[in-house]
């Protein structure tokens, strides 16, 4: 009897029915993927994969406190689900006291359709978009452009049981659109990516629209020096730079004095005006278009989760209220250390209270500026100010006029999205966007264009 011939729900009773620990916790992840890849204008792969993994975690009590082991595992077949559990409960044993230990959660409510098969994705999620995407080679090739790229539509259904009778669903779909178009020399390249939960609401078509005239802006190149440009960034790169000030905001971190979160002098900066723009950093599991898990799902502690906390419901969370620090990132744990309120992070990122402008109308009114597509290899250099490096990619061009001119050179950059907040002048309308770098782990995002006057390009670079 192999796992997929087991329902999901049944092996989480079965380990919990195994469990000798004081306190277990069980997730069962049934993940199925559809993919198509193409490249120069032909679809060249598709594919559709299935599997499962499953995360023991074992609470054990004792004297000093309460210890705790994760283990997790996948193609878990039934002979081998008692030796998962006695793993994690030998983990626990071997570990000591868990600083994160709280009582398992409680009294939430039982999730809808628990005991129903999870939902799966196949390659029907592409019934409409692949008709579609064979017109838009036919017009790149007409136009003399190459299109490469991927779509992958992924689904994950979580069913999450405790010892201490939570039982909880989560499905997530998750669909990510990257394309590339080269000129046919391959000296000239545009990338467009789109964030999606059923690709019915994507359109091939015009992307390579887009890419087509980011193809014609580079036809004629400018070498522009290093220094600060008045930069206009689009909402791919917004996503990109504030998805990592919030994987670095944790309360406790800011607490002790660690992070650009830190008051000095002690303290946090919660109630900290951080930009003079009415922006509003929220995130909110019910969101629509970028729904997700309305409960915590915890694989693993870390600065912002606990295993402990699993199963803890979430609500909508304003991180930056009108310009204002309002929460910093908490478990049960820190959340106690700290005095703060309880606030976990999310599966969604939200940025708006922009004007009602589009990227283009902002470019329409620059005088003189570069225009940016992505971000990418995007690293940490000083975690006290957040300061991030990184580099352009895929198409820098001049905006002279309120008109782009022309491409120009890459480069590296040098910023802290936390100042970048604060020194932006202007924010378009927000949209829904695919973070280029982060797209592996995050996806879910809304963010608008931002225009930053003297953003730091550091260096130039030879990437394309």
């Amino acid at each position: 009897m192999t796992a997929r011939t087991n329902k999901p729900h049944e092996i989480v009773e079965r380990a919990l029915e195994l469990s000798r620990a004081d306190g277990c916790v069980v997730i069962a992840d049934e993940h199925s993927t559809a993919n198509l890849r193409w490249a120069g204008n032909a679809l060249t792969t598709n594919g559709v994969t299935r599997g499962r993994t499953l995360t023991v975690v074992a609470t054990v009590d004792g004297k000093e406190g309460t210890a705790s082991g994760v283990v997790s595992r996948s193609g878990v077949t039934a002979d081998e689900l008692e030796p998962l559990v006695r793993a994690a409960e030998d983990a626990a044993r071997a570990a000591g006291p868990a600083e994160d230990a709280q009582p398992l959660v409680t009294e939430v409510p039982r999730s809808p359709g628990f005991t129903d098969a999870p939902a799966e994705t196949s390659s029907a999620v592409f019934a409409d978009f692949a008709p579609a995407l064979g017109e838009a080679f036919a017009r790149a090739r007409e136009g003399g452009r190459e299109l490469y790229g991927f779509a992958l539509h992924e689904m994950v259904s979580s069913y999450l049981g405790t010892s201490t009778g939570l039982r909880l669903r989560h499905d997530q779909p998750k669909g990510t659109l990257e394309v590339n178009a080269k000129s046919p020399d391959r000296t000239r390249s545009a990338w467009a990516g789109r964030s999606t939960r059923d690709f019915k609401d994507v359109d091939p078509g015009a992307l390579d629209t887009e890419l087509a005239r980011r193809l014609a802006w580079a036809e004629r190149r400018i070498e522009l020096p290093a220094g600060r440009y008045e930069t206009l960034l689009p909402p791919s790169a917004v996503a990109d730079l504030l998805i990592y000030q919030m994987w670095s905001a944790a309360a406790r971190d800011a607490a002790e004095g660690r992070t650009v979160f830190s008051k000095p002098g002690g303290g946090t900066r919660i109630g900290e005006k951080l930009t003079a723009l009415p922006l509003t950093l929220r995130s909110d599991p019910y969101e629509p278009g970028l729904e997700s898990s309305p409960f915590l799902l915890a694989h693993s502690s870390g600065d912002d989760a606990s295993v402990f906390d699993n199963g803890l419901p979430l609500g909508a969370t304003e991180w930056i209220a009108e310009g204002v620090l309002k929460h910093l990132t908490t478990t049960r744990h820190s959340a106690a250390l700290t005095g703060l309120p309880v606030a976990p992070g999310f599966g969604n990122l939200v940025l708006e209270g922009g004007e009602d402008r589009s990227l283009e109308e902002m470019v329409a009114n620059t005088e003189r500026g570069l225009l940016l597509t992505c971000l990418w290899y995007i690293r940490e250099v000083d975690p006290a100010t957040l300061l991030l490096t990184g580099l352009t990619r895929d198409g820098v061009y001049l905006v002279e006029n309120g008109e782009v001119v022309g491409e120009v050179n890459n480069f590296r950059f040098n910023e802290s999205p936390v100042d970048l907040l604060g020194r932006a002048t202007e924010a378009g309308r927000s949209e829904k966007t695919l973070p280029r770098e982060w797209s592996d782990w995050f996806t879910r995002a809304a963010m608008p264009p931002l225009r930053v006057p003297d953003f730091n390009m550091s260096s130039v670079s030879q990437g394309v």
